[in-house]
């Protein structure tokens, strides 16, 4: 198929190859919205995301001179044969907005930005400069740092007061025996480092814990040193609530707890910052509003000095509203944004946009949105559309679907199987067709007959997180417990706020794993031990060669696979290693083989051909798991970047599965699942519950609700108007007698 260079209302895509997509070539047509559907891993993120936005993020960066390029990182150029007609393409992701506790939805969007410049010009008594009223400056609380809270530290979960510090007292992430913290204590002079500090005297003690920065000699070097207890909130508690590295995030919720600023009552600011005010409130209690409730008290403010700022400010507030997060505030940290939040509040600075011909591109925005709030983001996404712009998404839930202009459906299967065109055209033509997709669009999961007896309880008393107010409710043991209600209604803040730390609890969600790019589904989930001990007793030689990060490593790219060129002023370029062709091991490793495959082709493999391949018994058990929460398609060495939300969450749970009866916690575990395949969700939930589990999803999927043994709906609306639990009981009798905006939805999904 020829490209037509005169249909310039088309995006033509020739030859796409990038992924598992086998010489896709398609037409796209330019200012409608088309979504792509097809079953997880069947090639749609390697389209869209991969090839058609990727090339023309880079051509834009092409534009722009070297020295400017070198900071923005030019993606590589797809696989493709050709690509005609692009346009600017603007993407709208899920990614999280940084775990940072200094980010705020104000400061995200800006809005904090452009109070502070009214608080400077309004506030009375002044408190200075715009930059007066910021937390992460002039205006910081002394005490907490413009954190707006402040840690004590459990010194019995820090040190062993039976051991000397030679004897390895210090239980802290790098506070090894020998090494240069520890040194600097041993040989401080203050102490004997040889006795146990249960025999410190009292002055003793007070040096070794808490003595204020001081400069000495220390073994012959000018240094400065420092308390322990004072150090260790420094390195791991004065910046951040959520440290990089799981074994420090893991010490961190261990020794230290976290309590209101009693200076500034969490406001961050200082007292003479919270003694400014407009029409009688701070800026603080300005930023803790609601923002539905705040762009109201806005609208009071009539001087003319500020009129621009305000209307700017009002326009931010009323798209955050519009677009369904009226309900949060300001202040609301951006870590604790989930995916479908964090990726509408990226939306806000688009709606307002006056570029048409752009094309938006979006990875299920429907992620986190209750079929009633779903409406509002279809009406969001027409309103591009009809205002000449090109949008593309990557969706599966059917109400979205629904409203396309176009279709372009991938599969038939997943990872190899997939990547081919199974039909583009109208939903209609979508509904008729004999396409998985096609054939699950009217699929309706129905309400259990009989639904299984509690085994037990787990209260909840008091939840007060967020906007949850004094809520009383009791989980029940045993069964599946879906948890729903409106974007915003409370229920992150229930679950999330009340059950994580009890005993049997297990938080299985779709944060981002921390690791390096060499990090893989075979390393996260420990297949690469059971792979590497039959590569070694195969080939009778020892389990280190079969290792990318360790004696099997090709020289050359250190095990990556890839080498990494500085071009100075050029953005760097990631090329394929020469030596190994970018099968990360030596010459002489790759000539080992396990049933005629070497360690690379391994790796290679899907979790589906890996479950053939393997005979051995502690590789088939994590594959089997692997492939039961649906990452058959997933390769063994696909670097864990590349995953999606719902993906991670779902290994996550492959790796904690087949342990000790325990309490799941899933947040959304249908995200990025095609119909199809929340069918095989639920069975893997059902198979949980059957084996003494207790499972309770925060879902919003109709099907998931009407599979439960028990609902708790929470509302009746979102922020100031919700926080209650609306509802418990059967699906039966939510669909029967309820009346909430779940009860509606659900009560048209059974009937």
């Amino acid at each position: 198929m020829l490209a037509d260079p005169d249909r310039h209302d088309l995006i033509q895509v020739r030859g796409a190859r990038e992924n598992n997509l086998h010489d896709v070539s398609l037409d796209i047509p330019k200012r409608r919205l088309t979504v792509f559907t097809g079953v997880s891993g069947s090639g749609k993120s390697s389209l869209v995301f991969g090839t058609i936005a990727a090339e023309s993020q880079r051509l834009i960066n092409e534009t722009y001179p070297a020295f400017l390029q070198s900071f923005m990182g030019s993606p590589a150029r797809p696989d493709v044969d050709a690509l005609h007609h692009l346009s600017a393409a603007i993407v709208v992701d899920q990614e999280r907005m940084g775990a940072n506790a200094r980010s705020t939805l104000g400061t995200a969007t800006d809005a904090y930005t452009m109070l502070r410049i009214l608080f400077s010009r309004l506030g009375v008594p002044g408190a200075g400069s715009a930059l007066a009223y910021s937390f992460n400056a002039e205006g910081m609380c002394a005490r907490c740092e413009g954190l707006g809270r402040v840690s004590s530290i459990d010194v019995d979960q820090l040190v062993d007061r039976d051991k000397s510090i030679n004897q390895g007292a210090i239980m802290a992430p790098n506070f090894s025996v020998g090494g240069w913290y520890v040194r600097g204590f041993a040989d401080s002079g203050l102490f004997d480092p040889d006795v146990p500090l249960r025999e410190f005297t009292a002055g003793q003690w007070q040096d070794f814990l808490y003595k204020p920065a001081t400069k000495m000699r220390i073994a012959g070097v000018n240094t400065t040193y420092e308390g322990l207890v004072l150090k260790v909130q420094r390195m791991y508690l004065a910046k951040d609530r959520e440290p990089a590295q799981p074994h420090i995030r893991a010490f961190v919720d261990r020794v230290a707890t976290f309590t209101t600023c009693p200076e500034c009552a969490g406001a961050r600011l200082k007292p003479a910052v919270l003694e400014s005010r407009i029409a009688g409130r701070n800026i603080a209690e300005c930023a803790a509003m609601q923002v539905s409730d705040l762009a109201g008290f806005l609208a009071e403010v009539r001087s003319p000095s500020v009129a621009p700022v305000v209307a700017t400010l009002r326009h931010t507030l009323e798209s955050l509203v519009e677009i369904g997060l009226g309900y949060l505030s300001l202040d609301r940290e951006s870590a604790t944004l989930s995916g479908g939040e964090a990726q509408r509040v990226k939306m806000v600075r688009h709606l307002g946009s006056s570029l048409t011909d752009v094309t938006y591109v979006f990875d299920e925005p429907t992620v986190g949105l209750h079929p009633h709030d779903i409406q509002r983001m279809n009406g969001l996404l027409r309103r591009l559309c009809d205002k000449g712009n090109t949008v593309l998404v990557v969706e599966h839930k059917p109400e979205t679907i629904a409203i396309a202009d176009h279709v372009v459906d991938l599969g038939p299967g997943a990872g190899p199987a997939g990547g081919r065109i199974q039909y583009q055209g109208s939903v209609a033509g979508l509904r008729a067709s004999d396409t998985l997709t096609g054939r699950y669009l009217g699929h309706r999961v129905g309400v259990k007959a009989v639904c299984r007896e509690r085994t037990g309880e787990l209260p909840i008393r008091g939840a007060a997180t967020h906007n949850l107010r004094d809520v009383d409710v009791d989980i029940p043991l045993g069964v599946l417990t879906v948890v729903t209600g409106v974007a915003g209604s409370g229920k992150s803040s229930l679950i999330y706020g009340s059950l994580p730390r009890r005993d049997g609890v297990i938080v299985v969600d779709q944060s981002a794993i921390r690791g390096s790019r060499r990090s893989n589904p075979a390393t996260y989930s420990g297949l690469l031990d059971a792979v590497r001990t039959a590569f070694a007793k195969a080939n009778k030689v020892k389990a280190a060669l079969f290792s990318a990060n360790s004696e099997g490593a090709c020289r050359h790219c250190k095990g990556i696979g890839l080498v990494y060129l500085d071009l100075a002023m050029m953005a760097g370029v990631a090329t394929v290693c020469e030596e190994c062709e970018g099968r990360r091991f030596t010459a002489a490793v790759l000539e080992h083989r396990l049933r005629g495959r070497d360690i690379s082709e391994v790796l290679a493999m899907p979790v589906s051909e890996a479950q053939e391949f393997f005979t051995e018994k502690a590789a088939r058990t994590v594959l089997d798991r692997l492939a039961a929460v649906g990452l058959g398609y997933l390769t063994l060495g696909q670097p864990l970047t590349t995953l999606s939300g719902g993906e991670r969450q779902r290994l996550k749970l492959a790796v904690r599965m087949g342990g000790s009866p325990a309490t799941y916690l899933l947040d959304e575990p249908t995200s990025g699942l095609h119909l199809a395949d929340v069918d095989q969700l639920l069975e893997l939930l059902d198979r949980l519950v059957d084996a003494g589990n207790t499972v309770v999803v925060i879902e919003h999927h109709l099907a998931v609700m009407a599979h439960a043994d028990w609902l708790i709906d929470l509302g009746p609306g979102a922020g100031q108007d919700g926080g209650r639990v609306v509802f418990t009981g059967t699906p039966q009798e939510l669909a029967d007698k309820g009346d909430t905006l779940t009860a509606q939805h659900l009560r048209e999904y059974v009937r």
